[in-house]
Formats: structure tokens, C-alpha cells, sequence
């Protein structure tokens, strides 16, 4: 049976989603933050929040301000008119070591991909990426744009902790991890950048449509860097400001 897109799909009796498809695709991932920004636009009576993913928007809503099924009618229709381009997000440039503590899988992808350390770090910092959701844990940005040449399946085994600011790649994905927690993906850097951080403003430093280059950065840095990040500096730069 052939999809057709884009669907609604109930989430309970306070939620649903719109899907645009079943894969990671940047102009899916495009498509679903045009929605969620005309949502914003629009805010239609009984919307309490938006949740963007590659493919899909999820819709909570306030089943006593709105029935859920009417207001699902109407962002189905919006999704069906044609939705303008989002603007350009935010520009980062992300310090990240490579290698050694902070990257512990770096020799691995290498050995993998029959490349040297080097060239996995040039290829991998070589690149911009694209925030393309946030989710799994708070703050945690997921980004398409990985060169397919670093592709590769996750670990068979996870690892039952990896630390906070692990830059690391899974299948055709590139993530920064915003908190320590459990990781099948390949770690090949840190950054010091504290992408999820309560009681700063913002909260979360990156979102969705947002735009990142990593920096490679000497180890000599990390300890200052550090400190900085944990007074509350983004430590990241703004290179769209």
C-alpha cells in the first residue's frame, strides 16, 4: 500500500502528528519547519506546543480549549496549501577536541572508513550541518548534513554512559549530546559547549534549522574552555550576528 503524505495521526486525546514521509531527508525536515514556524505565525486557539523531527510534527494541544480532531483538520489543511520556506536559522561554530579522552572511537571510524585520524576529523569538520530536531533527551541536537563517507552503522553494544558534549555520529546522523547518558553512536569528539543548561537564557543554545561548523580545537584549550562554558558562556560562536 502506497502512503500518502501528508497524514494525520492520532497521539491520544491531546496530541497528533503530521507526517510528511518515512525518511531523513533534508527537504522533509525543511517542510516540517515551515509548518512548525506557520503554526507559530498562526497560533491557532488550543495549540500548547509544537515538537519538530526529520519527517514529522507532533501537536499538543488543549482538548478542553479545542477539539483535537478539528484542530488536526485545520494544520492538515495548512500543511496541504503550501508553506513558505522557513528563515534561515541561527550560524554556530562549535570548538570540539578530537580524539583521545574526548573521542574514544576516533581511531575505529578511521580504521573503518581505511582513513587516518586526520582525515576523518577534516571530513567531519569539514562539513555544515543542519539541526534537525531536538529530542531523546533534552537538548539534544540531532544533524543532517554528515559526509556519507563517515557513515557508519551504531556500536552492536552501547555503552552504558558517555559524557556531555559528546560529538558523535550513528548511521548518516552527527549529534551533540547535551547531557552524559547512554550512546550507541561513535564518539569522536567533545565540545565544551553546554547545549542544554538550566537557569541560562536560552535554555537550549541550538534549535532546529539552526546551522553548525565544528572547530577543531587542541586539548590545551579544553580546561579553559571548560570553565567558561560552566559560567554560563556559550563558548560557541554566533557567526550570522
Amino acid at each position: 500500500m502506497t502512503l500518502q503524505y501528508p497524514r494525520l495521526l492520532a497521539c491520544g486525546d491531546t496530541a497528533f502528528t503530521i507526517e510528511f514521509g518515512d525518511t531523513i531527508d533534508a527537504e522533509l525536515n525543511a517542510t516540517v519547519l515551515a509548518l512548525d514556524a506557520k503554526l507559530a505565525e498562526t497560533q491557532l486557539p488550543g495549540l500548547v506546543e509544537t515538537v519538530p523531527t526529520y519527517r514529522s510534527l507532533t501537536v499538543h494541544c488543549d482538548p478542553v480549549a479545542v477539539d483535537p480532531a478539528e484542530l488536526g483538520r485545520q494544520v492538515l489543511a495548512l500543511a496541504r496549501a503550501g508553506l513558505r520556506p522557513p528563515k534561515p536559522g541561527r550560524s554556530w561554530r562549535i570548538p570540539v577536541v578530537y580524539g583521545g579522552e574526548f573521542g574514544i572511537d576516533l581511531s575505529s571510524v578511521a580504521q573503518h572508513h581505511g582513513l587516518s585520524p586526520d582525515e576523518v576529523i577534516a571530513r567531519h569538520a569539514g562539513g555544515e550541518y543542519r539541526v534537525a530536531m531536538l529530542g531523546f533527551l533534552p537538548g539534544y541536537a540531532y544533524l543532517s548534513g554528515l559526509d556519507p563517507a563517515l557513515a557508519l552503522p551504531r556500536r552492536p553494544t552501547p555503552r552504558a554512559l558517555t559524557p556531555a558534549g559528546t560529538i558523535s555520529i550513528g548511521g548518516v546522523q552527527a549529534l551533540v549530546a547535551s547531557i552524559a547518558a547512554p550512546s550507541g553512536w561513535h564518539l569522536l569528539g567533545r565540545t565544551p559547549v553546554r547545549i542544554f543548561m538550566p537557569g541560562r537564557e536560552p535554555t537550549f543554545l541550538l534549535q532546529p534549522g539552526d546551522a553548525v561548523r565544528f572547530e577543531p580545537t587542541g586539548a590545551d584549550r579544553w580546561a579553559a574552555l571548560d570553565r567558561a562554558a560552566a559560567a554560563g558562556d556559550a563558548v560557541a560562536e554566533r557567526v550570522d550576528a
